[in-house]
């Protein structure tokens, strides 16, 4: 059988099958530094579906927008869940894959099958008064974002009214962190150890591990607090929605929204800097006409902060690319690689003020990110108030020599260094944010504050930089 491709000619459709091919690794140094060259060499060779090796284990990697959408939307064709695996129930994926452990966790970015669908109908309800803008607890969620967004401007401000500052780990990292904090319902200051334990296990160092496991034994203590005292909170409302979770399902979706959502948040932030700052002046300015977002869906576009999404498997034999993907077959779908796909890319007009909406930053079809709405509310409030308070913001170093952290999943920035200058009028409410007393009431004690983990550690860097 034929099959037509980009370019107008035929090729012949592969029904070699994936454990017999010998293919490449995926995660070199090459796409470590230059990604967007991987996937293009791969496209070149594959055409929109290249199979790849991760690390010891083979998959399908999807390149192709079309493709990717396919796959996305194919929920029964495509379904998620580790069970479809055929090769991990035959036994042929590494216990010490390193790839397992963040797929293991059951929660609702990886489950499929028949517990899924009122797991996310839980979620969706218990997200909605966040994402209702209509709702109280979304207007205390933004005046929060606002509040802590000033406490960490402010802090920068410590080290001199100009200066050097990371805005990567000063402000565009802890937000969403102390924002997942306010959602998850920690009293005061006390979810501060467990971001800083968040942060350790993101970044996968030595101590990640010992790290893991406090942070799931203090959301598991968490979940237990919010059964037996529910609150205006996220984990109450999934418990209202779902009682039949157990504590430690509930502390498995609790640490998939600190890890995930903040991670994720934190990278559109810093990546949506980058494009206002090195961008034309007009996209600076379109900042006070309202258009964030807009900045925010150039920057998704270009560098989508989830690279590549979690598997999905296919549920019988099925032609997609150039390739047949047998029954069981793990298939990765890149949005990074959909964004660039000629066939896509090429009608996406780069001059526009307003941005196409069809990335796939956040997914597609039926398990499209439920958090999507509250996510882009907290980064568009975080990079707008940002621009408030600083009169002046450049890059301190090139942007292509920007130094950036990649794993299979997430690709975002190590360091985002800065000159700055502190704007000389006090901090106040942004015009369309929070009344004072609204931004006050979400704040911890400031005593209570500056002894947590998190406070030091922001303040050391401030020290460190004089």
């Amino acid at each position: 059988m034929e099959s037509q491709w980009g370019d107008g000619g035929s090729v012949d459709l592969d029904d070699t099958r994936l454990e017999e091919l010998s293919p490449q690794p995926l995660l070199t140094r090459d796409y470590e530094t230059r990604p967007a060259l991987v996937y293009e060499r791969l496209r070149q060779q594959h055409g929109p579906v290249a199979p790849v090796d991760l690390l010891g284990v083979p998959a399908w990697l999807v390149l192709g927008y079309r493709e990717a959408l396919q796959v996305l939307q194919d929920n029964d064709g495509f379904p998620k869940g580790l069970e479809n695996w055929r090769a991990r129930s035959e036994g042929r994926v590494p216990a010490d894959w390193p790839l397992g452990p963040s797929l293991e966790v059951n929660h609702i970015l990886i489950q499929g099958g028949p517990g899924y669908r009122p797991l996310r109908t839980a979620w969706d309800v218990a997200l909605k008064p966040f994402q209702d803008p209509r709702h109280p607890q979304a207007k205390r969620l933004k005046a929060a974002v606002t509040a802590y967004a000033d406490e960490l401007i402010t802090l920068v401000g410590q080290g001199g009214k100009t200066g050097v500052a990371d805005l990567s780990a000063q402000f565009s990292r802890p937000l969403p962190l102390m924002v997942a904090s306010h959602l998850l319902g920690f009293p005061g200051s006390q979810g501060d150890d467990a971001l800083m334990d968040m942060w350790r296990v993101l970044d996968a160092g030595p101590d990640a591990e010992a790290a893991l496991e406090r942070l799931l034994a203090t959301l598991a203590e968490l979940a237990a607090t919010k059964l037996e005292k529910p609150g205006d909170d996220f984990p109450s409302y999934l418990l209202a929605a779902h009682p039949d979770l157990s504590l430690d399902h509930l502390a498995r979706e609790l640490f998939m929204l600190l890890g995930m959502t903040s991670d994720h948040v934190g990278i559109l932030i810093s990546n949506t800097v980058v494009e206002v700052i090195s961008g034309e002046g007009s996209v600076r300015a379109s900042l006070s006409a309202g258009m964030v977002r807009e900045a925010m869906n150039r920057s998704v576009m270009r560098k989508p902060p989830l690279v590549n999404f979690v598997p999905r498997f296919a549920a019988e034999d099925t032609r997609l690319g150039n390739y047949t993907i047998r029954a069981g077959d793990p298939v990765w779908v890149s949005s990074a690689a959909a964004h660039a796909d000629p066939l896509f890319a090429d009608h996406v007009a780069s001059g526009t003020t307003i941005s196409t909406r069809a990335h796939l930053s956040w997914g597609a079809g039926p398990r499209q990110c439920p958090a999507r709405e509250l996510a882009s509310t907290v980064a568009a409030a975080g990079v707008g108030r940002l621009f408030e308070r600083f009169d002046y913001l450049d890059l301190a170093l090139p942007a292509d020599q920007l130094p950036w952290r990649s794993s299979p999943f997430m690709r975002g920035l190590r360091s985002l260094p800065v000159r700055y200058e502190l704007s000389s009028a006090p901090a106040r409410p942004s015009a369309n944010g929070p009344a004072p007393e609204a931004a006050e009431e979400v704040l911890p004690d400031q005593s209570a504050r500056q002894r947590s983990s998190l406070w030091r550690y922001l303040t050391g860097l401030i020290r460190g930089g004089r």
